[in-house]
């Protein structure tokens, strides 16, 4: 029993910061759902393509002859950044043309068109990374490789502080955002009622784009932090991945932005947890790999004895 205590630090460290990556995936999710209450499964390849957009740019930054000697944050910086406003333009861009024109269609017709355009982003990115390189899976390059030794049983990499700290920021950036600032005050207007906004004098075609942008920016984000955390992407990363971020955003309460964070950082801790001891607790009869079904367990669990999640859902935040 000593020797799994031990070993607890480190679970603990591992699932926080996988769990923070599925909350900044799971804001995507909730915010769509808050404001039109269709869940875009199309979020999860828009992840994916945030992750290859920062493997580009720091590829590129690298290779440059002014910024390849910059310091790595800044390189970070600079392909997060890049990779926000690649992957927020997207998601703008898909709500515009395959989701606003099915708006008044009944709900199954834009959830159809969400899994079509997950299929083609998935295709998409293949084709184009397979032309242009030649390989679709692509490694990130080396960043912030120092580790930081706390005690005999945990060592802390930098780069998963860096994850950490990243999503805590967007995430308080995100909530003052929602809450303090004229716009969205309007996005909640719009959430709350769309005719009343609009008699109100709110563009809420304009706050439904820039719903799209801000959540779909944050999977973008999040797909360089995964990537520079975990060094591998591909065109079906966000495929398992996205499906856990919404078991994330059920589990905290769907609509509701703590309740998103919470469930994601949740999740990664059981995930973390079961991959370390599930093994151990059932005698080898179930190994790390099941600790995918952990996450899908919760869900069924949630829906049935809670279906509004931890938080369950503030109406005035529904964002």
């Amino acid at each position: 029993m000593n020797q799994y205590l031990v070993m607890l630090p480190q679970v603990v460290a591992d699932g926080l910061t996988l769990g923070f990556v599925y909350a900044m995936v799971a804001l995507g999710y909730t915010m769509v759902y808050g404001v039109l209450e269709f869940i875009n499964f199309a979020h999860s390849e828009i992840f994916m393509f945030g992750a290859f957009a920062g493997v580009e740019v720091l590829l590129a930054l690298k290779a440059s002859s002014l910024l390849g000697a910059a310091p790595v944050v800044v390189l970070l910086v600079l392909a997060i950044a890049a990779a926000m406003l690649l992957a927020g333009l997207l998601g703008a861009s898909v709500e515009r043309v395959a989701y606003r024109p099915l708006r008044r269609a009944p709900r199954l017709v834009p959830l159809i068109s969400a899994i079509g355009v997950s299929f083609f982003l998935q295709d998409a990115v293949r084709l184009v990374e397979g032309l242009w390189h030649n390989a679709f899976y692509r490694p990130y390059p080396v960043l912030l490789s120092q580790v930081l030794h706390l005690g005999p049983s945990l060592d802390l990499p930098v780069k998963s502080l860096v994850v950490i700290a990243s999503a805590i920021l967007m995430m308080s950036g995100l909530t003052l955002f929602v809450n303090r600032t004229k716009l969205g005050k309007a996005i909640r207007a719009v959430a709350q009622d769309q005719a009343t906004a609009s008699l109100m004098g709110i563009n809420v075609d304009g706050m439904i784009s820039l719903t799209f942008f801000i959540g779909a920016a944050l999977g973008g984000a999040a797909g360089v932090l995964f990537g520079v955390q975990y060094s591998m992407v591909h065109p079906y990363v966000g495929f398992i991945l996205g499906l856990k971020a919404f078991t994330a955003a059920v589990f905290g309460g769907i609509g509701n932005i703590p309740g998103a964070m919470l469930g994601g950082v949740l999740l990664g801790l059981f995930e973390s947890l079961g991959s370390a001891y599930l093994s151990i607790l059932t005698h080898n009869v179930f190994r790390a790999e099941y600790k995918d079904v952990l996450a899908f367990i919760i869900l069924i669990a949630v829906l049935i004895f809670k279906p509004s999640g931890l938080l369950g859902e503030v109406v005035g935040e529904k964002v």
